[in-house]
């Protein structure tokens, strides 16, 4: 059995590097940063942190290498999802199914597209680049994954690749219905995310001071509501997974913080974006979530129009 990671950037290395430790499934990672890859074809892909140790795998920056593979774990940037999908598509076949990691909502929807199975999936580890071939593990926690109801992936699948990830050393629960795991991580992020980033806070701080852990709740409250009127429970509180990150050792930036201070473009239209979205189809405002994806989408232009 073949599995490709697909985006072997912080959190896909980490998929990557426990899968091919554990040794049941010949793993291939495809990233287009190069020096990261030609790092792990040297000296392997290291982890350290939560975990340290250093794994052996197939690593490419050119998809004509990439065999057929069974499996496929997408863990991109959300909005590098659709380039990602296109160029890698070719190596899915009928009986291949596509596992989206990513951050917000949406993306399975973009993989689907090209893929005939898909799997909807939601993660909690989290990690930094420390340079080419070395990640940094900051925060250890579950995955789940569940069938992308328009596709009809069977729970076979999905439960074989949960056994995988899971045996692994990653910890991954296979659901029937994955949208509430993937909803409360998406309103997670979209309190945590955009506040740290225009705060300049790493995820602790931000929690502690008064002002923007409000600010973290209210726009949990937004998030809520509109989960409430699509009709999806919630797999746990958002608000619970504020106070774990609170309390992780070390200072861990969030994702957006990370872009921010690189000035790269974020993912905040699959988190705030799509709250606002969901909740102008279903009748339910979202003005913090508004005002959060405004700011932030004003931040990205400056950087490339600040006349």
């Amino acid at each position: 059995m073949r599995i490709c990671i697909i985006g072997c950037g912080a959190v896909g290395s980490l998929f990557a590097a426990h899968l091919a430790k554990a040794g049941e499934a010949e793993v291939w990672a495809y990233d287009v940063w190069k020096e990261h890859i030609e790092a792990i074809r040297k000296n392997g892909l290291r982890l350290s942190g939560a975990a340290d140790f250093t794994a052996k795998l197939n690593a490419t920056s050119d998809v004509n290498e990439l065999p057929r593979c069974d499996y496929g774990i997408v863990a991109t940037k959300a909005i590098h999802t659709r380039n990602a999908i296109a160029q890698v598509s070719h190596i899915f076949d009928e009986n291949s199914a596509v596992c989206s990691v990513q951050n917000g909502v949406g993306n399975e929807e973009i993989i689907a597209e090209r893929v005939k199975y898909v799997i909807r999936g939601t993660t909690f580890p989290a990690g930094h680049p420390i340079g080419p071939g070395h990640i940094g593990y900051d925060i250890q926690g579950d995955t789940w994954i569940g069938p992308f109801e328009p596709t009809n992936t069977s729970m076979n699948k999905v439960e074989e690749l949960a056994g995988w990830i899971t045996r692994s050393g990653m910890n991954t629960i296979a659901l029937k219905d994955a949208r509430g795991a993937q909803w409360t991580k998406l309103i997670f992020n979209a309190s945590t995310n955009p506040v740290g980033a225009l705060a300049l806070l790493h995820h602790g701080a931000a929690t502690r001071f008064g002002p923007t852990g409000q600010l973290f709740n209210d726009l949990i409250s937004e998030g809520e509501a509109v989960a409430k009127k699509l009709g999806i429970e919630l797999h746990g509180d958002p608000r619970e997974l504020v106070r774990k990150g609170a309390s992780a050792p070390g200072k861990h930036r969030a994702s957006m913080l990370q872009d921010v201070l690189a000035k790269r473009q974020t993912e905040v239209d699959f988190m705030n974006g799509a709250i606002v979205q969901w909740g102008e189809k279903v009748g339910v405002p979202t003005p913090l979530n508004k005002a959060l994806w405004g700011l932030i989408k004003g931040l990205e232009h400056s950087w490339t129009d600040p006349d």
